[in-house]
């Protein structure tokens, strides 16, 4: 052995390889922990604004829609302060909001594909048809409007950062790639349980819906992917319903 194969006493080792995520289950449970606070944060302030500008909404959606908006800045905000805080780390590309490696109208097209094999699904187990309170609330074109325009932009993006962006790679990281898309999937479909007249059925489509939105998560790495087809399978379905509508189906 040449003296300069001989290890030095003195080298330092090579830092072990970075947790990926590098979040826990402690930051999980702080992340829960924070959602009810922060809902109830964003409906009082709107309330509150709403007092104060006397703006009295005729209309249900006009409350809802920026309450949801201020509880999930308040949320994701507290979010950014603790991987800033905790890790120095940044927000988005931590949360895996990375450029497209697919054609963006292919993921679009995976999310309308994704809402006819779920159509057919409900076709065969049955499906509820009964008013639910989200259909109530989308019986007005107004909220309609407003309600598609949320759905297809805010919605699907805090949904993806929490349940795919957050979530699912700390379930991957435990369980491996197909339980721990199934494992973020189950929540976000029973976060849908009372918007479908606590309708089971509707919450294994929805978690199965999320199970595809994790799979081109993790196939492609990019939370930026799972949003465009999570507002393309919204897009279609609130397409859907304009047309029923328009043709006075419901």
């Amino acid at each position: 052995m040449t003296p300069e194969e001989v290890p030095s006493l003195f080298e330092v080792p090579p830092p072990p390889p970075e947790r990926e995520p590098f979040w826990g289950y402690s930051d999980l449970l702080v992340f829960v922990g924070l959602s009810i606070p922060s809902l109830l944060l964003g409906l009082g302030l709107v309330k509150g604004l709403f007092w104060l500008f006397h703006f009295h909404p005729a209309l249900k959606a006009w409350e809802l829609v920026p309450e949801q908006f201020a509880g999930y800045a308040f949320l994701f905000g507290a979010l950014c302060a603790l991987f800033r805080t905790q890790y120095d780390r940044p927000f988005w590309r931590s949360l895996g909001w990375l450029p497209l490696t697919l054609p963006a109208a292919q993921i679009a097209l995976a999310g309308v594909v994704a809402v006819l094999a779920a159509g057919l699904l409900g076709q065969i187990i049955h499906i509820p048809t009964a008013d639910s309170p989200l259909l109530e609330l989308l019986k007005d074109r107004t909220s309609l409007i407003l309600i598609a325009i949320f759905g297809t932009t805010v919605g699907p993006l805090c949904e993806e950062l929490a349940f795919r962006g957050f979530l699912q790679p700390l379930f991957v990281r435990s369980l491996g790639p197909i339980p721990g898309i199934f494992a973020a999937a189950v929540p976000f479909g029973v976060l849908h349980y009372s918007e479908y007249g606590n309708s089971w059925k509707h919450v294994l489509l929805i978690s199965l819906a999320g199970a595809a939105f994790g799979w081109m998560r993790h196939i492609t790495g990019s939370t930026k992917a799972s949003t465009l087809m999570h507002a393309s399978y919204n897009a279609f379905q609130f397409a859907l319903l304009f047309a029923a509508k328009w043709q006075g189906a419901i």
